[in-house]
């Protein structure tokens, strides 16, 4: 077990072009769930929501959009960052003229 993984073998490994890539994982030594990636979302509309156990952060890092937790939506752009605690129903999605949101997220144990 290596507790890394570069850029190219994560592509190497799960293909060019994907929306979601999973960086780290228990395969990197990673416990509890802990895991991180980064996903493009680039629907104007807000898709099926995660529920997780964990907490799950995420950090965006390209275009500007909406994340909806529960009931709650507020505006995302590059540079902001925000949490779905365990429990919280959570999507996201794009600004409509904008870039797709891409963000990097990790899940934590709690």
């Amino acid at each position: 077990m290596k507790p890394y993984i570069t850029s190219q073998e994560v592509i190497e490994k799960q293909g060019e072009g994907k929306r979601t890539y999973k960086f780290l994982s228990e395969e990197n030594g990673c416990t509890n769930g802990c895991a991180s990636g980064t996903t493009l979302y680039s629907s104007y509309e807000f898709g099926d929501c995660g529920v997780h156990k964990d907490q799950e952060g995420f950090y965006v890092l390209e275009g500007e959009g909406f994340a909806k937790l529960d009931d709650l939506v507020f505006p995302i752009k590059k540079g902001d960052s925000f949490v779905a605690l365990p429990g919280v129903a959570h999507t996201i999605r794009t600004k409509e003229g904008c870039e797709p949101v891409k963000v990097f997220w990790f899940h934590s144990g709690v």
